[in-house]
């Protein structure tokens, strides 16, 4: 130990630096494997500084020791479908699944002044002819479009009725709904039989002033890790991991990771998922992702919820990874393992965690949208005010008696993964970030034309909302804004 302590002190005498003695002291509690990448830290930060004394406080900053007041470290878990998942059986569990969104739904859309005046389909139906306005809400269960008119289908618990809607900007609204999400409409009935829609009202979100952390405290989003798989980008995110390690000064202030899903590539997935993969057992991948994740200081938060890849239940909501397959992510002190999706309070900014699989069926169903561009679709899961409307399509939703996916609460920052692309927007004063993947272009990929763009860190100031992304593709890369970096400014 003194022959390294001795190494490390010489590296930084020769750099032209003193060492005051308290933090010597600091220098005999540091592992010895790290004391070498310690020290050349720290000299290439206070080079940076123009300061060539090196004193307890560096290391005691740098080895998460010091927490000091500059950045405030509170956080609170607010939703975890975990403990709460119930599931109920077969038609009537379903039942009680789309009651249950109905009526949070009907909830959120109540505080609307039209609300008052709503009538149930059944009561409406046999309408012909009335100078009063007429207001009806329920799930939206078919739509169909051609070039000039759409035709909706809206039911609530006594009945269902087809509407039409004529071109025009209502059109592109009702182009746009989606499948089993909560609208309302104030229709008028037409000369000849049925209704004809003239506006619609979604549950959306208010405009938002977002909470911000009292001090300048970062958080970093990062998502669809695929530890297991053969293009996980395990270099990358060493290098990642080794950085907010570092004396860097951006570094210094990161106090939460918040990993969105898809820790492992999981085992048996998808046909021939086994040979890409380097780790073919589920306990395999979770202990490497271990191991991996093991080097984040402890004084950085890291909430881990699940996804589609990871070990346990599919259907939504999921519940966190059982610690059956892995008891050392679940007891290290600054992890903490989440169902998704989960919001957490982060310095008091609220944070909604959810993985993302129900972008596959917006994607397919709604015009205008793309993987490539992950945000624009999130933004519809905040129109509907639910995370997983589209019942019945590729994402498996599981008949639990309460509808965890609503969005109930507004958060200040909405995160997803899932696609592998990188997406960042600002809606009614909620960030919204895609963190992308830390997995390379896998051959089904490159067979389809997808190229994603992984190997990047997103980067929040809580204090400020203000964006950065690392791309960690790239040796010593800079900090890069990405467009649309302020969300002030974000369209």
């Amino acid at each position: 130990m003194d022959e390294e302590i001795s190494s490390a002190v010489s590296y930084a005498l020769n750099k032209g630096f003193q060492i005051h003695p308290d933090a010597l002291e600091i220098l005999h509690k540091i592992n010895v494997s790290e004391l070498s990448q310690i020290i050349k830290d720290v000299v290439k930060e206070k080079t940076k500084q123009k300061q060539f004394l090196i004193n307890e406080e560096d290391f005691e900053i740098y080895l998460g020791i010091k927490d000091d007041e500059e950045h405030q470290v509170e956080f609170e878990i607010l939703s975890d479908p975990t403990d709460k998942i119930t599931s109920a059986e077969g038609v009537e569990g379903y039942g009680k699944l789309f009651a249950s969104r109905f009526n949070k739904l009907k909830q959120i859309m109540s505080d609307r002044p039209e609300s008052k005046k709503v009538r149930e389909i059944a009561s409406v139906k046999s309408i012909t002819k009335t100078d009063d306005e007429l207001f009806v809400w329920g799930l939206v269960s078919d739509r169909k479009s051609d070039r000039k008119i759409t035709k909706i289908t809206l039911e609530d618990s006594t009945g269902s009725m087809e509407i039409v809607v004529f071109e025009g900007d209502l059109k592109d609204v009702a182009d746009t709904l989606l499948m089993d999400q909560f609208a309302m409409l104030r229709i008028v009935p037409a000369k000849n039989g049925g209704f004809f829609a003239k506006e619609i009202f979604l549950p959306d979100i208010p405009e938002h002033t977002s909470n911000r952390s009292k001090t300048e405290t970062y958080a970093v989003f990062l998502s669809d890790l695929h530890v297991g798989s053969k293009f996980f980008m395990e270099e990358e995110l060493s290098e990642f991991i080794n950085w907010i390690s570092s004396a860097d000064p951006i570094a210094r202030k990161i106090r939460f990771v918040v990993v969105g899903g898809d820790l492992i590539d999981g085992v048996g997935v998808f046909p021939g998922q086994e040979k890409i993969l380097n780790q073919t057992t589920t306990e395999g991948q979770l202990q490497k992702t271990f191991e991996v994740l093991d080097k984040i200081p402890k004084h950085i938060k890291v909430f881990l919820i699940s996804g589609n890849h990871d070990a346990g239940r599919k259907a939504l909501p999921q519940p966190a990874i059982p610690k059956m397959y892995n008891s050392e992510l679940w007891d290290r002190e600054n992890f903490f393992m989440l169902g998704n999706p989960s919001m957490v309070s982060l310095n008091g900014v609220k944070v909604l965690m959810y993985h993302g699989q129900s972008i596959d069926d917006v994607v397919r169903t709604t015009p205008g949208v793309s993987y490539d561009k992950p945000a624009a679709v999130m933004r519809h899961f905040l129109k509907a005010r639910h995370m997983s409307p589209i019942y019945g399509s590729r994402t498996p939703i599981a008949p639990e008696t309460e509808d965890m996916m609503v969005i109930d609460d507004v958060p200040d920052i909405f995160h997803s993964g899932h696609v592998h692309f990188v997406g960042l927007d600002m809606y009614k004063g909620v960030l919204i970030i895609n963190s992308g993947a830390w997995q390379r272009q896998t051959d089904f990929q490159e067979s389809v034309g997808i190229t994603p763009t992984p190997g990047m860190a997103i980067i929040v100031n809580l204090q400020t909302m203000k964006v950065f992304q690392k791309d960690f593709r790239v040796q010593e890369s800079d900090f890069i804004e990405p467009k649309h970096a302020e969300p002030q400014q974000l369209s």
